[in-house]
C-alpha cells in the first residue's frame, strides 16, 4: 500500500530542487513503457527567473491582514516524491519563495494562506513546550522522556481545568498581540 495517497504535503520547496514537466500522453500502439517524467525544466531558482513576468496579483490573508502578493503556479513533477505537485512561486519586493503541495485541488491563495498559518502552529507548540516544562527535561532514555512528557501534560491539563473554573481569566504568561 502506498502511503503517499493517504495524505498531502504542503511545504517550502528548496531552491535547488530540479523540476520536470509532466510526461506526454502515449500515442496509440506506441511501444515501450510509459514515461514517468517529462522534459527537465531546471531548478526552482531558474524557474523563478522565467516565471516572474507571468506572475499575477493575489489578495491573501496573511498574519491577520489582507496583503497583496504576486504569485505564479504550475503543476510539475518532482523526482523526490515521484508524483505531480503544484508549485507556487510567491514574489515579494526583492525576495521570492517557492511553495509546493501534493494536493492539486488547492487554489493559489489557499496554498499561501495555509503555509502562512504554519507559523502560528509552530509558535503554539513552542509556548506549549515552555508552559508544560518539557523543554528543560534532562531525561535520556525513551521511557523516562515519555513519563516526563505524560506527567507534564497531566499537570498542564489540571492547571487548565482549574483556570477554566475561575471567575476571571488569569494573566497570561506569554502574551500574544492580536
Amino acid at each position: 500500500m502506498a502511503y503517499g495517497s493517504l495524505f498531502n504535503i504542503l511545504s517550502r520547496l528548496r531552491c535547488n530542487n530540479v523540476l520536470y514537466d509532466r510526461p506526454e500522453k502515449r500515442k496509440p500502439k506506441q511501444r515501450g513503457r510509459n514515461k514517468k517524467y517529462g522534459q527537465r525544466l531546471g531548478a526552482a531558482t531558474d524557474m523563478a527567473k522565467t516565471v516572474q513576468q507571468k506572475a499575477r496579483s493575489y489578495t491573501v490573508n496573511l498574519y491577520g491582514k489582507q496583503r497583496e502578493v504576486r504569485a505564479y503556479s504550475r503543476v510539475v513533477m518532482l523526482k523526490t516524491l515521484k508524483r505531480p505537485v503544484q508549485v507556487v512561486w510567491v514574489f515579494r519586493h526583492t525576495q521570492w519563495i517557492a511553495l509546493f503541495t501534493t494536493d492539486l485541488s488547492l487554489s493559489v491563495t489557499q496554498i499561501i494562506e495555509y503555509y502562512g498559518a504554519r507559523w502560528k502552529i509552530e509558535s503554539g507548540f513552542k509556548a506549549l513546550k515552555q508552559d508544560i516544562g518539557s523543554q528543560k527535561s534532562q531525561c535520556r532514555n525513551a521511557q523516562a522522556v515519555t513519563n516526563h512528557l505524560n506527567f507534564c501534560m497531566m499537570a498542564t491539563t489540571l492547571t487548565w481545568i482549574y483556570a477554566d473554573r475561575l471567575k476571571t481569566d488569569p494573566e497570561r504568561r506569554h502574551k500574544v498581540k492580536g
